[in-house]
């Protein structure tokens, strides 16, 4: 299993990301993301609207490890979805983060509230500005998040640049095949957010039994599952044994019987959210 994926552009990117969702900005997300980097990931998944990018930054500043050896990525909240607030947000960003480019930036939501009667238009719009950053050597790589096939048809009917990955919710119980299987054809990587299914995966049977038998823990399994799969996993916690623990995963590998076995477990930790239809 190799420590890194190649993304559709060339582009290297860290095969098992540490994701800051809900790290609160100041210190404990400051000092969640120095000891990811301490135990080593160099793969630090942020948004705006997490509001702790100037954390991420601050951390990344600190850490000792050079900026080149390090895969940052950020995401366009979903004010934001135009060409001049994609400008204006993503100098924001660079600012809070400390940097002068960021390794990938993705449209968050592909519709959110703001533009839901007119989602197509808008991110056609919001990927010409990103496609211009990208252009301008201020992103290395672009990609969408939560986007469904139709989304990705759509924007690929005015794209330039193609997206390389698609970050969806992705756990044992919850493959969602019918995306990954379209976002393969089209040579888009799936990175795998709630790799722990929001924590309920921890009362699976199944799972729990499997940890027993590989003497792993259950976050270890859920991520080596991720891995088997060809996803991109993006654990996430602010314990630093646990950020510590959740790297070991190249070290034992599930059998094809064990693989069957987490692809019946169906919605035991539930499902992908409808991007069509959330509140915001």
């Amino acid at each position: 299993m190799k420590d890194h994926y190649v993304l559709a552009n060339g582009v290297k990117i860290p095969s098992v990301g540490f994701g800051t969702w809900q790290a609160p900005d100041g210190n404990v997300a400051v000092d969640a993301v120095k000891a990811a980097i301490a135990t080593g990931y160099r793969h630090i998944d942020t948004a705006q609207a997490y509001g702790n990018e100037a954390s991420v930054g601050k951390a990344v500043a600190e850490c000792g490890v050079p900026r080149e050896e390090l895969f940052i990525t950020t995401k366009l909240t979903n004010d934001n979805h135009s060409y001049d607030l994609v400008m204006s947000s993503f100098e924001e960003s660079l600012a809070d983060l400390g940097l002068d480019y960021v390794d990938m930036f993705l449209i968050h939501w592909p519709s959110p509230k703001p533009i839901r009667d007119h989602w197509e238009e808008a991110n056609a719009e919001t990927w010409r500005a990103m496609e211009e950053l990208y252009d301008q050597g201020k992103i290395r790589a672009l990609g969408v998040s939560n986007f469904m096939p139709h989304h990705i048809r759509a924007l690929l009917k005015t794209c330039g640049v193609k997206p390389v990955v698609d970050q969806i919710r992705l756990c044992p119980g919850d493959a969602q095949d019918e995306v990954v299987s379209y976002l393969r054809s089209e040579g888009i990587l799936a990175e795998a957010y709630s790799p722990l299914g929001t924590g309920k995966i921890f009362d699976v049977p199944e799972i729990k039994a499997l940890s027993e038998k590989y003497g792993k823990s259950v976050a270890r399994i859920c991520i080596r599952w991720s891995l088997q799969m060809g996803f991109l996993p993006l654990p996430k916690s602010v314990t630093p044994s646990r950020i510590e623990e959740n790297l070991k995963v190249f070290d034992f590998e599930l059998d094809e019987d064990d693989m069957a076995l987490i692809a019946s477990l169906k919605g035991c930790a539930g499902t992908a959210p409808d991007p069509d239809n959330m509140p915001w």
